[in-house]
């Protein structure tokens, strides 16, 4: 039996799809029947015969911050993948993000070690991984540094990566994989699906920096066979390619039918943005949509190499245009 935390968001859903379609026995822990949607959406993007798939899947109510239903979730359980995790990049979500990402993970990997689970796979993210001093080049090797201005969902993912090389050393077997910017079809509300609802609106901006993405495919490929594998207690970067902002938000514009953003954001434009963000989320209670860590981000160049995963498992990643323009069709169909 495997389990599946976080099963309704865009990398556990798109992990169930393969696993039960592989004829994987497969337990989903799911919080609201509300986003059983999702789950659906995702299976549609890849057959007219996912109600079958999706009642194929033994789903468990419950949360990774309560206790009780996270045992019963555990009962009979052989591997899991953790894929539940709270993403903000407001400051004062800090408490909420560490709640649910540091103290659920350390739940998940108790219950882990508390039982006989064979491995755990955890979804972390490069946001987790270290900035280098004098460099743009990054490895799994790339020391964190918590004096850096890290945002407040990179700390709590290192927290959680520190619960997670916890139960190694009492003797779990883990992988962790920490990709970049997930691309995926089948839910457009948030996550890189939204970026996509955006581009079809219109963007009239890009910034200068550079991201790091990955397809979804590429990324449940990649959980699955590394916790079907003999590999252990070792992290991975799954990055595709480092594109330019400019070339990622053109790219998926088009991939919309959309027109493409012509101008480059200066940095007293994001300088002056977040600020007037802050302002209003001060006065309405707005979510935050532009924070001061997320313009560094926007405007930083770093390049993560994914030379480990490559090697360890003699995989090719999947073309990001590719990936895009495939996404772009998926938005279409589904939500025009």
């Amino acid at each position: 039996m495997v389990l599946v935390t976080g099963s309704t968001g865009l990398v556990g859903a798109h992990l169930l799809y393969k696993l039960v379609s592989n004829g994987e026995k497969v337990r989903a822990l799911y919080r609201t029947d509300r986003k059983l949607a999702n789950v659906k959406n995702v299976f549609a993007c890849y057959t007219d015969n996912y109600s079958s798939l999706f009642d194929a899947i033994d789903w468990v109510q419950g949360d990774i911050l309560d206790i009780p239903s996270l045992t019963e979730a555990f009962k009979g359980v052989d591997y899991v993948y953790h894929c539940a995790a709270f993403v903000s990049f407001e400051p004062d979500k800090y408490q909420l993000l560490r709640k649910t990402n540091i103290e659920g993970t350390a739940n998940v990997v108790n219950l882990s070690i508390a039982n006989p689970i064979k491995k755990l796979c955890y979804v972390s993210s490069i946001a987790a991984i270290g900035t280098p001093v004098n460099s743009t080049h990054i490895t799994e090797e790339t020391e964190w540094n918590p004096e850096n201005p890290n945002n407040v969902y990179a700390i709590t993912k290192y927290g959680a990566e520190m619960e997670v090389w916890r139960g190694t050393q009492e003797g779990l077997q883990t992988v962790i994989v920490n990709p970049g910017v997930i691309l995926g079809g089948g839910i457009w509300r948030y996550g890189s699906g939204s970026l996509f609802k955006k581009a079809h609106k219109g963007l009239k901006y890009y910034t200068s920096g550079t991201v790091g993405l990955v397809d979804v495919a590429d990324v449940v490929s990649i959980m699955i066979a590394l916790t079907n594998s003999d590999i252990s207690n070792e992290r991975f970067i799954l990055v595709a390619e480092s594109w330019a902002y400019k070339d990622f938000l053109q790219t998926m514009a088009k991939s919309v039918n959309a027109s493409p953003p012509q101008k480059m954001a200066p940095q007293w434009l994001l300088q002056l943005a977040w600020r007037l963000d802050w302002l209003v989320h001060k006065l309405t209670g707005k979510r935050r949509q532009l924070t001061k860590h997320l313009v560094v981000a926007l405007s930083s160049k770093n390049v993560h190499d994914n030379s480990k995963i490559k090697a360890s498992l003699n995989i090719e990643f999947k073309n990001v245009a590719d990936s895009i323009n495939e996404i772009g069709q998926l938005y279409l169909k589904q939500v025009q």
